[in-house]
């Protein structure tokens, strides 16, 4: 928790300087489409990789299994869709690495080392 705050201040000046650095460099209204473009494209893939998520989800739970994996696959899509959303080339980096199976695959063991360990210390409980 104590790395939130840096990271909300860092991030967001990290993306204004790469912003008006491709605004220099190749142009103001390129530089604003690819935006725009990053923003519908992540929309379009996180709408499709939603929807099969809940469809694997649906089918886990058909036959009596937890979906725990396809729990962390669907907590890997909304944050990358909102990172997509957001404007800017890291949060759009970050958010097609969380969109895309192949590379959603590295993110998975951290964050069941992270869940992991918030349960084991109390910070994480699950009521039923």
């Amino acid at each position: 928790m104590r790395y939130i705050l840096p990271f909300l201040i860092i991030v967001p000046a990290l993306e204004i300087g790469i912003l008006i650095l491709a605004g220099q460099t190749i142009g103001v209204l390129p530089t604003v489409l690819m935006i725009i473009a990053t923003g519908v494209a992540g929309a379009y893939l996180a709408k499709k990789q939603g929807l099969e998520t809940i469809r694997r989800a649906r089918e886990d739970m058909q036959y009596a299994q937890f979906p725990g994996d396809v729990i962390i696959d669907g907590l890997c899509i909304l944050v990358g869709g909102v990172l997509l959303l957001t404007p800017g080339f890291i949060t759009d980096a970050t958010g097609f690495l969380l969109l895309l199976p192949p590379t959603r695959k590295l993110f998975k063991p951290l964050i069941y080392k992270l869940f992991k360990k918030w349960f084991n210390n109390g910070n994480l409980i699950i009521y039923r």
